[in-house]
């Protein structure tokens, strides 16, 4: 993309100067140039930075205060952060950044959608005058990087420090990614309420698609599924993303024969054509319920009826429901067959069905080389899987030398964490954790559980615990302490009797864990709503929604 020269354009008019109005000449340039940032369309993104710099090369050229935001929005909408970088060089000589609250907030958002929320923040906190825009875009940019409890908390501070700034559906709609985001329910419930009670009557925006939308992908990832379903069968008028938004939910809380009736309803009464998107929904209901011959079936229907190509995340799916079955063979089949380089997911897939399959050590090392040998940032989780392997195989030795090969070669295994939402305010957890103000209640609470789940027979599976430990007394005790053990001490301690424990973790919940949750449910009368990184688990009266298959 051409540079952007700058050495060229006048200074801009004080900011509510009387001669800042552009000429009429120059208002049907700057039309023409927010037309063209407007259209969300690259080549015509790229045009109106040409226009732009053109415009203030030779003239005549609107005040750069009506310019500028129309060509950031443009290079935001390109992710152009070079030419980005030269206009917010432009609007600091100018004295337009951040003073002019308007080209503040484009750059906001610049800055955001080039991944930098950072950059983003720091210029947000500069804004002398900040307008219900500038609240807006900060809270939309910390979403849109998954800094969601940050997102939370400046909604809060917004609240705090500008009531006179009334939250409207931009607002909602964002506090809503981020409580889906973070798991947080209630605060998602305060900001539904927020929506009907403030902007019922606003252009109707409780009938807008795209809230209800963002409420059923709110509802469906905090582990209210029915409170989803309730959204999506009131909605006035649906898309295909609402379609979409409510079989992934359905599929991901192991309601899987409701996920595909609920596409054959889509597709068949309703006369929705599916997209990509849907069909990973789809696949993924297969996944969840270990449905071999219906995930066959619409692999087949996607590529033969709908003339979809396979992605890679469609081939994921087919990959994990035939080696979680233990058709590992059909499964590398599959792998052969594929018009696209298999990626370290799926290598890896394979090898954790190695793992729980007991398909032998020779073929868990295939797959691990295979997985090894394609890049990726998380070679970590390879290592982990692989140690896991050899834990199941006692193969002790084994396991430590790959705890200190990862060490040596400066690779770590993604921390775990486990959140509970309580009272409106987010509590997190790490293993081990000793920070919470409550840490001594919790550690009590545990040992509590600890006894009664010792008395109901409990045995730990030592296979999950840190593989370096040297005694089986010292295994078990760091299966204590995994974060979600934790959250569920905190939850037992404060959550109101007979309401649901909703926990939010980063990996995926490991064998033991899931066994005792189970246990807890039980002893305890509680449901423990856990959310890991692949799907979520109802503990209920001694079981769990995944019976027992993730």
């Amino acid at each position: 993309m051409p540079s952007l020269s700058t050495s060229s354009l006048p200074a801009a008019p004080p900011r509510g100067a009387t001669d800042g109005s552009p000429t009429a000449t120059a208002r049907s340039s700057l039309n023409l140039l927010r037309s063209l940032a407007r259209a969300r369309r690259a080549d015509l993104s790229h045009r109106a930075l040409l226009l732009f710099r053109s415009l203030h090369a030779s003239g005549p050229a609107p005040p750069p205060h009506f310019s500028l935001p129309a060509a950031l929005s443009a290079a935001a909408f390109l992710g152009a952060l070079p030419e980005g970088r030269q206009l917010h060089a432009l609007a600091a000589k100018l004295a337009l950044a951040p003073a002019h609250t308007v080209v503040a907030n484009s750059l906001v958002h610049l800055y955001s959608s080039c991944g930098l929320p950072g950059e983003a923040f720091a210029l947000f906190r500069r804004i002398p005058d900040r307008t219900l825009v500038s609240w807006n875009t900060a809270v939309d940019a910390l979403v849109g990087n998954g800094d969601h409890l940050a997102a939370l908390d400046l909604f809060r501070e917004m609240q705090r420090d500008r009531p006179d700034l009334a939250p409207d559906a931009y607002t909602v709609q964002s506090v809503l990614g981020a409580c889906a985001g973070a798991g947080a329910l209630s605060l998602g419930l305060y900001a539904h309420a927020l929506l009907l009670r403030e902007l019922g009557g606003a252009g109707d925006v409780s009938r807008d698609v795209l809230i209800n939308n963002s409420l059923v992908d709110l509802y469906g990832k905090c582990g209210a599924v029915e409170l989803a379903r309730q959204v999506f069968d009131r909605m006035p008028a649906r898309d295909l993303a609402s379609w979409n938004a409510m079989v992934l939910a359905l599929a991901n809380h192991g309601r899987v024969r409701d996920s595909l009736d609920l596409f054959d309803r889509m597709t068949r009464a309703e006369n929705v054509a599916p997209n990509a998107i849907t069909f990973v929904a789809v696949l993924s209901a297969c996944n969840h319920g270990g449905l071999v011959e219906e995930g066959r079936r619409y692999f087949a229907a996607m590529v033969g009826e709908y003339g979809i190509r396979p992605r890679i995340e469609h081939y994921g799916c087919m990959v994990d429901i035939l080696a979680r079955a233990g058709l590992i063979e059909e499964a590398l089949d599959v792998v052969a067959g594929m018009d696209c380089r298999p990626d370290s997911i799926i290598w890896r897939s394979l090898l954790d069905a190695c793992c729980k399959r007991d398909a032998g050590l020779e073929l868990s090392e295939a797959m691990a080389k295979l997985a090894l040998d394609v890049p990726d940032d998380a070679v970590s989780g390879v290592y982990v899987l692989l140690s896991r392997v050899y834990a199941s195989a006692q193969r002790w030795n084994d396991v430590g030398m790959i705890r200190r090969l990862m060490s040596e070669e400066g690779f770590k295994k993604e921390p775990g964490f486990s959140s509970i939402e309580m009272a409106g305010s987010v509590h997190q957890f790490v293993a081990g954790d000793t920070s919470h103000p409550q840490s001594e209640k919790i550690y009590e609470k545990l040992d509590e559980i600890q006894q009664r789940l010792t008395s109901a027979g409990y045995k730990p599976d030592l296979s999950e615990a840190p593989m370096v430990a040297d005694a089986d007394r010292t295994k078990g005790a760091t299966l204590r302490l995994h974060s979600e053990r934790l959250a569920i001490s905190f939850g037992l301690l404060n959550a109101t009797h007979g309401a649901p424990i909703r926990i939010l973790k980063n990996l995926r919940v490991c064998k033991d864990c899931h066994t005792i949750s189970k246990l807890i449910s039980k002893i305890y009368d509680v449901e423990i709503i856990v959310r890991d990184r692949i799907r979520f688990h109802h503990f209920k009266d001694g079981s769990c929604s995944c019976k027992d298959y993730w």
